[in-house]
């Protein structure tokens, strides 16, 4: 028991340093979280749709098709793509009383949460690296182990993403609708930027190649 205490706790930092790094999935929930206080919630709940199934599919192997340059060249492409889009969207109709998360629904934020996960090749490659190594070790302590650390892992996720809204949305009111509307602005080229990023970095990865 203490051993499986001692590495719960292990994880739990381990994962936070990961889910804590600003990323797509901050900015959205940021955006969305200005009109809509639980949408950290529904955002988890579709990063978690991704991440549950693929942690089986990592110890099955699929780490090393992750690792593949190809692969993540074309999730970076298609991803970036995603956020292009979706930043484009925000600055096109900035947030307000018909803010993202009044837009998208509830099914859309948990969209939003599905589609950030699979398009950032950071995530799936933390998850062939990182996420692997806690999974292996999670499994030699057994099957209760794996379920746990796999439920501690996206409830970390599920915490720091309700915070984000959650705070975003207790600003806005307290500060007016024009701070979420600056909320939005940034949220939007914070994903422009990683959009373009992710583009850019496949692209210069396919120059190199050829």
């Amino acid at each position: 028991m203490t051993e499986l205490i001692t590495f719960l706790t292990q994880a739990v930092v381990i994962s936070l340093s990961g889910v804590m790094a600003p990323g797509p999935l901050t900015a959205a929930t940021l955006a969305t979280g200005s009109t809509r206080k639980h949408a950290g919630l529904l955002i988890s709940v579709g990063h978690g749709i991704v991440e549950f199934p693929l942690m089986l599919l990592i110890m099955g192997g699929l780490a090393t098709v992750v690792q593949r340059e190809g692969f993540r060249v074309g999730v970076a492409l298609a991803g970036g793509v995603v956020l292009l889009a979706m930043g484009a969207g925000m600055l096109v109709r900035p947030s307000g009383r018909d803010g993202p998360a009044r837009r998208y629904g509830s099914r859309g934020l948990v969209l939003t949460g599905i589609l950030l996960s699979i398009g950032n090749p950071y995530f799936l490659l933390w998850w062939a690296t990182v996420g692997l190594a806690l999974a292996t070790q999670a499994v030699r302590l057994g099957v209760l182990a794996f379920g746990l650390f796999a439920l501690v892992h996206w409830l970390c996720d599920l915490v720091w993403l309700e915070v984000l809204s959650l705070g975003a949305f207790k600003g806005v009111h307290l500060l007016g609708g024009r701070t979420g509307r600056v909320i939005t602005f940034i949220c939007a080229a914070v994903l422009l930027a990683f959009g373009a990023a992710f583009i850019i970095g496949a692209a210069m990865t396919l120059f190199r190649g050829g």
